[in-house]
């Protein structure tokens, strides 16, 4: 698989999301400093990564600003279908991507199946890719989120997500540089 131009191409899409992070004075495309904050975490959670896991990975949230939350009703179904129609956008969107850089039909179909995050507790990388997308939310986006919310819905979200984490991910994410805040609704989560 050639990688750096798989990387490239989704990079190039995410260059075009008009919402800005600032990042070291600088102003970025929020989706593309998330990508490449799942790569250089990935990465550091799992060095070997597979080509597969790295692309999928890196186009996780390909073009998201595409289809906003505020689009669907604004209640739980509202939520899930959201999120449904993400993963597949996202995975057909690679999946356009990859077939022009002449990706097999084979290492294109691991590719969404892993966008997707199916069987994430009974196939390997699918876990992992889930401990990575958990592992950027609490180090870089939990507490704007949580600053949003009363503590019961934080706690309850984390609880959420640590179910849906490996052993080795909640090490992971124990050992993450957290503020005093965040490690503590972490805490009260997991008591």
């Amino acid at each position: 698989m050639p990688l750096p131009e798989a990387l490239k191409a989704i990079d190039a899409h995410n260059a075009h999301d008009p919402n800005l992070e600032e990042l070291n004075g600088k102003k970025i495309a929020k989706e593309l400093l998330y990508a490449q904050r799942m790569t250089a975490q990935l990465l550091s959670f799992e060095p070997e990564a597979s080509e597969a896991l790295q692309i999928a990975a890196r186009a996780q949230h390909i073009c998201r600003w595409k289809s906003p939350r505020e689009a669907y009703p604004q209640d739980r179904t509202g939520y899930l279908k959201w999120r449904e129609d993400l993963k597949k956008m996202h995975a057909e969107l690679t999946g356009t991507i990859l077939e022009d850089l002449a990706f097999s039909k084979e290492d294109i179909a691991r590719v969404q199946f892993l966008i997707r995050k199916k069987m994430i507790k009974k196939d390997a990388e699918s876990q992992t890719l889930e401990d990575v997308i958990c592992l950027v939310f609490l180090q870089h986006y939990f507490e704007g989120f949580a600053a949003k919310h009363v503590d019961e819905k934080i706690i309850d979200i984390v609880q959420k997500t640590w179910k849906k984490m490996s052993p080795k991910g909640h090490r992971a994410a124990l050992s993450l540089p957290l503020s005093e805040k965040t490690k503590e609704l972490v805490g009260k989560a997991l008591v």
